[in-house]
């Protein structure tokens, strides 16, 4: 991923602190706790919100299908009707009033550029030079990859059989993955520019992501899959396939005509259309090797296709990523609850220790860390892998139906965010910053 610092200052550190995210986070915790019901039908019934200027109440909003006491807990929090279902899963086909939604529009179409921009960054890692190639070079982050998904996942099923209640169970992939954003801003706090350990936690975080959309794909269905429908997604690819044959420069019609198809066989299947994009950026022309994630294309400037795409969504995804924030992150604060623990303590504790354990293990049989790290710069890394925000928020939609479950454990991802400063302190307590080019955990 290439970091624009060749454009406007503020902008370019507006994009490089994820002020956008942060900013809608605190909007829409705001709202979520003076004005709930206000906030919900911005949210999810946002066409009558926008007719009615806002002033008609929540009658208005029941009439429309969004019944305000489901969408609050009501007479019965834990059971949603069918309509609200759908309304809190982003999924289904009822109406124009939910497909005009903000929620709609944010996560099951905005979302989908933030996904093709992650898949981007995975096709980009397997070329020459990348973080994926050749093979043997990532092999040990590759395994703190696989314990950084596993980890989290036995933490939570642990802690839920513990302190937990049954119907939380199906929230086991929420703390699956990483915020490379987020984690990318933190690991250069605490490392310093140019340390191992930030190419290490890098790529440990787009494999985790790559696993993460697979487990959104194939445990998180909007309803029932329909896998038939599925299919649709082929033409979408054999069209981007021949796109790239035919030596086509711009990502237009790659995106527009070959991710239409995918898009409506993953929505019509009931699988997110959020991942609409993944099968498709691959087959987009790139550059012969890889710079490497984040590199700074004030030195160079790609101008292939597959850069492109990125260049030219990146600033609008960066900032649509408040409006992802404030269609998601507006919940009660009365929802925290044990699982909102169970969430961040997954996040936390399974992401440190599966990461350490794995990729520990495989120095023991030959497998190196990466020449100038050792066991502290390992133990902070899997710390600040447990950053989960993104995409933690998401898959906690799609996890849990029930609002009063989704606000939850949207608690306990937007906590997650806490465990920047803790892995700053930890840094500092073993001095990370030391850069030692000994290699290997001591």
């Amino acid at each position: 991923m290439t970091n624009h610092g060749s454009g406007n200052k503020v902008v370019y550190l507006l994009q490089e602190f994820s002020i956008p995210l942060v900013l809608g986070v605190i909007a829409a915790l705001a709202m979520a706790n003076t004005y709930p019901d206000t906030y919900h039908r911005i949210v999810h019934d946002t066409y009558s919100f926008i007719q009615s200027d806002g002033h008609d109440g929540d009658g208005h909003a029941a009439e429309h299908g969004v019944d305000s006491g489901d969408l609050h807990g009501g007479e019965d929090p834990d059971v949603l009707d069918d309509t609200d279902d759908h309304i809190a899963s982003g999924g289904g086909h009822h109406g124009l009033h939910h497909f005009l939604s903000m929620h709609f529009i944010i996560n099951d179409l905005f979302m989908v550029l933030f996904f093709g921009i992650a898949a981007k960054e995975i096709a980009e890692a397997c070329l020459p030079g990348g973080a994926l190639n050749p093979v043997s070079k990532a092999i040990n982050p590759l395994l703190g990859t696989i314990g950084g998904v596993v980890g989290p996942v036995v933490v939570y099923l642990v802690l839920n059989q513990t302190i937990g209640e049954e119907a939380w169970t199906r929230g086991w992939g929420i703390p699956t993955a990483t915020d490379i954003a987020l984690a990318w801003l933190v690991a250069r706090l605490v490392f310093g520019n140019g340390h191992p350990a930030i190419s290490f936690l890098l790529l440990l975080a787009v494999a985790d992501d790559g696993i993460g959309l697979m487990i959104i794909a194939i445990f998180y269905p909007t309803q029932d899959p329909v896998w038939a429908n599925a299919l649709f997604i082929i033409p979408g690819m054999v069209i981007a396939f021949l796109l790239r044959k035919k030596n086509v420069k711009s990502w237009v019609p790659y995106i527009v005509i070959g991710g239409a198809f995918s898009w409506w066989g993953l929505f019509s299947a009931h699988l997110h259309p959020a991942l609409a994009l993944v099968p498709i950026v691959p087959f987009l022309p790139g550059p012969a090797y890889d710079e490497g994630m984040f590199s700074d294309d004030t030195k160079t400037i790609e101008s292939d296709t597959l850069n492109n795409f990125e260049h030219d969504l990146k600033k609008f995804v960066d900032f649509g990523l408040f409006f992802f924030a404030f269609a998601n992150a507006g919940v009660e604060l009365s929802n925290i609850n044990n699982l909102t623990w169970i969430v961040l303590l997954s996040l936390l504790v399974g992401k440190t220790v599966g990461i350490t354990l794995f990729s520990g293990l495989g120095t023991l049989v030959k497998i190196p860390l990466p020449d100038g790290m050792k066991l502290k710069h390992l133990v902070v890394a899997g710390v600040i892998a447990g950053l989960g925000l993104t995409v933690a928020l998401f898959v906690s939609g799609q996890a849990f139906k029930q609002i009063d479950l989704q606000g939850s454990a949207k608690m306990g991802a937007l906590f997650s965010a806490g465990i920047a400063v803790l892995a700053i302190i930890l840094g500092k307590i073993l001095g990370v910053k030391d850069r030692d080019q000994s290699g290997g955990p001591s």
